[in-house]
């Protein structure tokens, strides 16, 4: 075999002992020095850690001493290690590009437990990093401006933390929210656990900053329809829908309102318990505080007569010929801060919601509860006037459970608490809470549930089986009766109520995988935004320039929330003080002479990355949108794309380098 023109450099991690003590690291060194010379090996060693920075300080003199052209280290997963590497090179004058991770971690000692095996396959391992890494090109990172305007997407808390945070910063920012309100769930919890703060108090103030704060632009009312460009230059379109009310002209002074006859129910912000008028705002402390016409309850869109709102409005605001406006929008970064939806407990059937009249959900609870929900604040029965005597609240409704959704929703055991704490300060009624796991692990909240004990409420353990209205014995007629076994007393019990509260759980929204794909971000199989990494970049997504906070990505409280809104908000403000960004050139390239224009990549894509030019039928990959996920490398048909670091030349390579003990008689059960 000729010499190589390369110098390169093997360096073997012992990890502690996570590889060493499976793999002879040692002799996988001492063999890559003896037997890969020809293929340029100049230097080979091993280190107990080689992230740490006396490994890294080791790379680099060698390569500065060593003259290494090519770098090589067998550790970890090149997803945790690969940049820290990369970056080590670079600070020795070596193109960052040019050093190659080999994995003998997680594909080696963490997969085998013979530690001959083990060894040889480290050996065939770095061998295929070696024969890929002479392959390496040196590569530059892709530089994009940053545009300094922000969208931000829901204005739930998390949101409006964002927004407040980089408009304070002096940044301009478009915030949007569906609803003629911001506010999100919060707006309608009457405390907040474990401080019982009133929710409305620490919210209202948040609502009106955001609603007249000068660098914020409120978009409510209004849904994001799409999203085109990449980070520092993306073009979004809205779709502010017609209020039928003129903005600039209204006062919210709310006579039309007053005035208004029709009223019908409100399944939004009431959930089902009070009404609302056809022309309405969602709650009084709204901001907005222009009111919008419902035109599907409305009866001059229904029969073309009424106008009363019209004709009652003091400074001529409504318009009932108002239609939809499409705005674009250049912004620099995205948050998605969308929310969730709350778990439908029809979905289980057996306990009785929407069949039973005294079953309520959590969030119905919280309405029955707020002083300015449809009750003023006191616990009632449906008929609207009797006080409760005993209350069950029943926790892990559609959560913790194989038929509807795996994961525990966070907030449910202290949610439920808050109810059995709220009951018992507004009613005299006995109160039971029906636990599968009492979780409360965060600042304050096991302080709040000896409270709850203290107080007396009754905790049962056990998953409850079925509520029903059908009596068996004497004490039963005419109630509701949990059927549950208590795993702590080791029976079943049958406990009579007058009312339930089923802790719903906290689902993804329901539109969350479209709006997933027109943001060109992933969803979790459970139906959550995906993280960039769930511990160590918790607010990114795959796509840069894109963040996620809040509820959005999985179940999690008001503090969470506004903790991650505050990180999505930090990390837009960094890239806007900087000005551009580099991106990682690891990205796809068409040979355009190749391109057939049969429009396969672009179908596929993941992340909208690729351009069809009609007039010469060709495609042409956006360097900055591309994520350089291979997919369309791989189904093209024509053989016209090729991957950076990824390339045909590339992965033969590693092939034959991976076969270069294939004479050996282990490489059968290593397979």
């Amino acid at each position: 075999m000729a010499e190589n023109k390369e110098r390169i450099g093997v360096y073997v991690c012992h990890c502690g002992t996570n590889i060493a003590g499976v793999v002879d690291v040692e002799e996988v060194a001492r063999w890559a020095k003896e037997n890969l010379g020809d293929q340029g090996v100049v230097i080979s060693k091993d280190y107990k850690f080689m992230c740490s920075s006396l490994g890294q300080d080791m790379i680099q003199a060698d390569i500065q001493k060593e003259g290494l052209t090519r770098v090589v280290v067998a550790a970890c997963s090149p997803h945790l290690h690969e940049k820290t590497f990369r970056v080590a090179a670079e600070r020795a004058g070596l193109n960052p590009y040019l050093t190659e991770l080999a994995s003998i971690r997680e594909q080696v000692s963490w997969v085998h437990k013979d530690k001959v095996v083990a060894t040889e396959k480290s050996k065939a391992v770095v061998a295929g990093a070696v024969s890929r890494v002479v392959m390496h090109e040196p590569l530059e990172p892709i530089i994009v401006p940053i545009a300094e305007p922000t969208l931000v997407v829901g204005g739930g808390i998390a949101g409006i933390q964002a927004a407040l945070e980089i408009a304070n910063a002096g940044h301009p920012v478009y915030l949007v929210e569906r609803e003629p309100s911001i506010g999100g769930h919060m707006a309608q919890f009457d405390k907040t656990f474990p401080t019982l703060d009133c929710s409305a108090c620490i919210l209202t103030p948040r609502m009106s900053e955001a609603g007249t704060h000068p660098n914020i632009t409120l978009l409510t009312y209004a849904e994001v329809e799409q999203v085109d460009g990449f980070v520092g230059n993306f073009d979004v379109t809205i779709r502010q829908k017609a209020r039928c009310v003129d903005t600039d002209a209204c006062t919210g002074c709310g006579i039309c309102e007053q005035k208004c006859p029709k009223k019908v129910i409100d399944d939004v912000f009431e959930v089902g318990l009070g009404y609302r008028k056809a022309i309405y705002t969602p709650f009084d402390q709204a901001v907005p505080k222009y009111p919008v016409i419902d035109r599907e309850n409305c009866t001059y869109f229904e029969k073309g007569t009424c106008r009363v709102c019209e004709k009652f409005c003091p400074t001529d605001a409504i318009n009932f010929e108002q239609e939809d406006e499409i705005i674009e929008i250049n912004v620099g970064n995205i948050i998605l801060a969308t929310g969730y939806d709350l778990f439908d407990a029809r979905r289980i059937p057996q306990y009785g919601y929407g069949r039973l009249a005294n079953v309520f959900t959590s969030l119905e609870f919280e309405r029955m509860t707020n002083a300015a929900g449809p009750t003023s604040g006191d616990i009632l029965l449906r008929d609207g006037k009797t006080v409760p005597k005993s209350v069950g609240i029943i926790h892990c409704v559609g959560s913790r459970d194989r038929n509807y959704n795996n994961y525990c929703s966070a907030i449910c055991c202290m949610q439920s608490l808050k109810f059995a704490h709220l009951v018992d300060e507004r009613t005299s009624a006995t109160v039971y809470n029906f636990y599968i796991d009492m979780r409360t692990p965060a600042k304050d909240y096991d302080e709040f549930y000896q409270r709850v004990l203290d107080e007396g409420t009754l905790f049962v353990r056990g998953k409850v089986a079925e509520v029903t209205d059908a009596a068996r014995i004497s004490g039963e007629e005419g109630k509701l009766i949990v059927q549950v076994e208590d795993t702590l007393a080791g029976k079943q019990r049958r406990i009579p109520l007058d009312m339930v509260i089923l802790s719903a759980a906290l689902e993804p929204r329901h539109d969350a995988y479209e709006t997933a794909h027109k943001f060109g971000i992933a969803c979790s199989a459970n139906g959550w935004f995906t993280e960039k990494h769930p511990k160590l970049d918790p607010v990114a997504t795959m796509t840069e320039g894109i963040f996620i906070a809040g509820a959005a990505t999985g179940p999690k409280d008001i503090p969470a929330s506004v903790s991650q809104g505050s990180a999505a908000a930090a990390r837009v403000l960094s890239y806007i003080e900087r000005g551009e960004l580099a991106l990682e050139p690891v990205r796809a390239m068409i040979n355009q002479e190749q391109c057939s224009g049969c429009r396969i990549c672009n179908d596929l894509c993941p992340y909208n990355a690729i351009l069809f030019h009609e007039d010469q039928m060709v495609s042409e990959i956006n360097q900055a949108l591309c994520q350089g996920c291979g997919t369309c490398v791989a189904a093209c048909p024509a053989g016209a794309i090729t991957g950076t670091v990824f390339s045909d030349k590339q992965v033969f390579a590693q092939i034959d380098g991976l076969l270069f003990l294939e004479k050996s008689a282990l490489v059968p059960e290593m397979a």
